[in-house]
């Protein structure tokens, strides 16, 4: 199934009347150390949505390429981050227009963590203004057993480390600088409270990307689509919880 925008109007009427799933992209542009691009976090989610929709026949909106990442700070130049109400905002706007398109389930896929508290949010006024919509959030760094312990292979809480660096390396080589890369502990385990990204990091880097490898980030995004391809099979096939009729 092609994007959103490269349907026509009758087409995503069609999609919609034949029960698709609208999987919206969720990313951010944001400093990701000297060695990737800013925008390494809406690359890896619409890549990873492009890949499962292309299985499912799903719909694939449009990303949203802005992120929440007010954390990385003015310390580092390249983050273009939204406020938490901005976000929250723009989300709920796009389902309000998924569900007048006639699409009932949106599935959000989420490559970012902070994106999670504005987007959620916006789901949940979602949920009560359309009672018959349904929705999903889920992030690509736990949507399996698998693509969790790759992720959080060399952190706790990582940040441009070698699981993105090896799935950039795998999808967009060429956005790589591989020999700037530098790695930087993970200095917030076993810590309760929250910090901004300066006060966790020197380099903007959290994790050993030095350790990258194209086969490794390959695997990893396999098992990704995987995890993102039989969620949206999940959801498609879904039923109401409640059967119809009387209590």
């Amino acid at each position: 199934m092609p994007n959103w925008g490269d349907l026509s109007r009758d087409e995503v009427a069609d999609a919609a009347r034949s029960g698709a799933v609208a999987v919206l992209p969720v990313g951010a542009i944001e400093q990701h150390g000297a060695h990737l691009p800013t925008g390494t976090d809406t690359l890896l989610a619409t890549a990873a949505v492009s890949a499962a929709t292309a299985r499912t026949g799903d719909v694939g909106l449009p990303a949203v390429s802005y992120g929440c990442s007010l954390g990385h700070t003015a310390h580092w130049p390249g983050t273009l981050s939204l406020s938490v109400s901005t976000m929250t905002a723009l989300v709920t706007d796009i389902g309000r227009w998924v569900y007048t398109s006639g699409f009932r389930k949106l599935v959000i896929v989420n490559a970012h963590a902070t994106n999670g508290p504005p987007t959620q949010g916006a789901l949940l006024t979602l949920r009560h203004e359309f009672p018959s919509l349904r929705t999903c959030f889920a992030s690509l760094y736990d949507i399996t057993p698998q693509a969790r312990s790759g992720y959080f292979s060399d952190a706790d809480d990582p940040h441009a480390n070698v699981a993105e660096t090896s799935m950039l390396l795998h999808l967009a080589a060429g956005l790589v600088a591989l020999d700037r890369a530098v790695d930087e502990e993970d200095r917030t385990a076993r810590r309760v409270l929250t910090y901004a990204m300066p006060d966790v990091t020197r380099s903007g880097v959290v994790g050993r990307p030095t350790t990258a490898d194209a086969g490794s980030g390959a695997r990893l995004f396999d098992a990704i689509v995987d995890g993102v391809t039989h969620l949206l099979r999940q959801a498609r096939e879904e039923t109401e919880p409640m059967p119809e009729g009387p209590a």
